[in-house]
């Protein structure tokens, strides 16, 4: 039997710079349980340190975490990516720190990036800066997601800053990707009208959170039988009667 799962698949947390100190993992938790939120995707940028903390946070409270990162590509393209196990995420961290530029932060002008335990006590602090651009292009980058077992989500494809569309102004021929995200200032409706040739993609919205109040602003239904990867991955693809809905 399907049931209708609400999701917010774009998360910032106290990690990236752009998100604000308060957006620690217990504040998460209360905001997504607030909005009825059953599944929520941890997207810091170019980073998946505080997703394992996060994930407890969400056994504990009964909402599927899932391990995820915001991308910058070589061509300054945002992409989404999510991992089922912690050894894919492990994996993926490795890739991402051997190809995060040596630019240190400058905490004045970009803010803090730390990790913090369930605690709110800070465990690590991170010297590169973050919304630096991987020297990784996009299809590079798809397929080490893929070959992970990952999926592989361009992010606010709508927006005027940093999405495939306004980088690259197309989707480069065999990307392979497994939904397209739009922001939460754009339905999918509008957004067809101007792409009529992505009609046959499947789409996701989320909050793009950085403040505890934006939580659950966008969201996705997810209808499937139980909020596993597996399920998400089938739903995204529309398969076996899985499907997903993005509200607008």
């Amino acid at each position: 039997m399907m049931k209708k799962f609400r999701a917010d698949l774009h998360i910032h947390t106290v990690l990236s710079p752009c998100g604000d100190l308060e957006m620690s993992p217990d504040v998460i938790m209360t905001r997504a349980k607030e909005m009825e939120l059953d599944i929520i995707g941890i997207t810091d940028h170019n980073s998946m340190r505080q997703c394992s903390v996060i994930k407890e946070s969400g056994i504990r409270n009964g909402i599927v975490v899932l391990a995820g990162v915001e991308i910058t590509t070589k061509e300054e393209v945002h992409c989404l990516a999510f991992f089922e196990t912690v050894e894919q995420a492990d994996d993926f961290q490795r890739y991402l720190d051997g190809n995060l530029p040596e630019i240190k932060n400058d905490v004045n002008r970009f803010g803090y990036q730390v990790v913090v335990d369930g605690e709110n006590s800070i465990v690590y602090c991170e010297e590169k800066l973050l919304i630096s651009a991987l020297n990784q292009s996009i299809e590079q980058v798809e397929t080490k997601v893929h070959s992970l077992h990952g999926l592989f989500i361009p992010a606010h494809i709508d927006k005027k800053r940093f999405s495939i569309m306004e980088q690259l102004g197309f989707l480069p021929k065999g990307l392979q990707v497994d939904a397209l995200e739009l922001s939460h200032r754009c339905t999918k409706e509008s957004f067809l009208r101007q792409h009529p040739e992505m009609s046959a993609y499947s789409f996701v919205s989320g909050s793009d959170a950085h403040y505890p109040e934006e939580v659950g602003r966008k969201i996705t239904i997810f209808e499937m039988k139980h909020p596993g990867f597996d399920e998400i991955r089938m739903a995204l693809g529309q398969k076996n009667g899985r499907k997903t809905e993005v509200l607008n």
